[in-house]
């Protein structure tokens, strides 16, 4: 940016901070930049950065998460390496914990701070994609002089968050690029790819904290495919997501009691139903034991003349 087009936006910036301005979805992080955390636009203190120690210490607390990103990661920077960006997945507290980036990017993308152990918290950068995505809990791009630094009114940045089994916001997943010829058309289409590959990372993270349960995918949940729900053998949900959360009113103090799946998922059981599922039981049992009725009434834990009862009654003739 040109010295005249600096001013211009640090002006701009400060007209906010004053109470004026037209009012815009930036205008609360523009405040909170300015007025909590005392940060002034034209500032050009280079980023803030940990140390190598802290930032190890920073990828341990986010533990099987990222581990779980790795071959996200990889993915969406085959989508969008080629084109100038690099990828950037950030903990809680704005961290960067690990990117992606082209070699021949990467002394840029340092210079700019999109970097392992850069600090991208509204408190250290004021509104930018982590920051004010990690504050406002939702999918948000922040493109070029929408930054509120002055210094950063040259990038853009898209960021998704990711939350935790329990969930609770636990990361951010940003896609930024600092050239100038990026159109608006691509970059809403790399806002779509970072936003699907949050809802994976939050998936995947969410199937590993519940290995022995039965994962579901909330009703009308078809393009939400972070709704999710773990249910134990006995049809009680152990788990939700925050979408499935959101979508079916649950809170986590309902979930410490037991909740049936079926309950929630909007079916009903009534005593056909129950016959249905014995039903099921029992011919699954006969198959896994290749019709044995001896073998299978073992596995199930029954004398052979109950099995034997079972499927008359239900005219399971053998």
């Amino acid at each position: 940016m040109s010295r005249s087009t600096d001013i211009v936006h640090t002006d701009k910036v400060l007209d906010v901070l004053a109470g004026g301005g037209a009012p815009s979805d930036l205008s609360a992080s523009w405040r909170r930049s300015g007025h909590l955390h005392a940060l002034d636009p034209a500032s050009r203190l280079p980023s803030h950065r940990l140390n190598g120690v802290e930032v190890a210490a920073a990828q341990q607390r986010l533990g099987e998460l990222l581990t779980v990103a790795q071959a996200t990661l990889d993915r969406l920077f085959l989508a969008v390496g080629g084109v100038g960006c690099s990828v950037l997945l950030a903990d809680r507290d704005g961290v960067v914990v690990d990117r992606r980036g082209a070699d021949a990017d990467d002394a840029t993308f340092n210079t700019w701070g999109l970097w392992t152990g850069a600090v991208w918290s509204e408190k250290y950068e004021g509104t930018n994609g982590i920051g004010t995505c990690i504050v406002e809990k939702r999918p948000l791009s922040i493109d070029r002089e929408q930054h509120f630094f002055t210094r950063n009114s040259g990038l853009f940045c898209t960021t998704a968050p990711i939350f935790d089994e329990h969930g609770e916001l636990a990361a951010a997943l940003d896609v930024s690029s600092c050239r100038a010829d990026l159109t608006r058309g691509f970059s809403r289409l790399i806002a779509t790819t970072a936003i699907d590959a949050a809802r994976a990372i939050e998936a995947e993270n969410f199937r590993r904290a519940f290995p022995d349960a039965r994962i579901l995918l909330t009703p009308r949940s078809e393009r939400a495919v972070n709704s999710l729900l773990a249910v134990d053998r006995d049809d009680l949900v152990i788990g939700a997501t925050r979408a499935a959360r959101r979508a079916l009113g649950l809170t986590a103090a309902s979930l410490t009691r037991p909740l049936p799946a079926a309950d929630l998922i909007g079916e009903t059981r009534d005593a056909g139903d129950l016959v249905a599922a014995e039903r099921a039981v029992l011919q699954r049992a006969l198959a896994r034991a290749g019709g044995n009725v001896s073998k299978a009434a073992k596995d199930l834990d029954m004398s052979r003349a109950t099995l034997h009862r079972k499927l008359k009654l239900l005219g399971l003739h053998r």
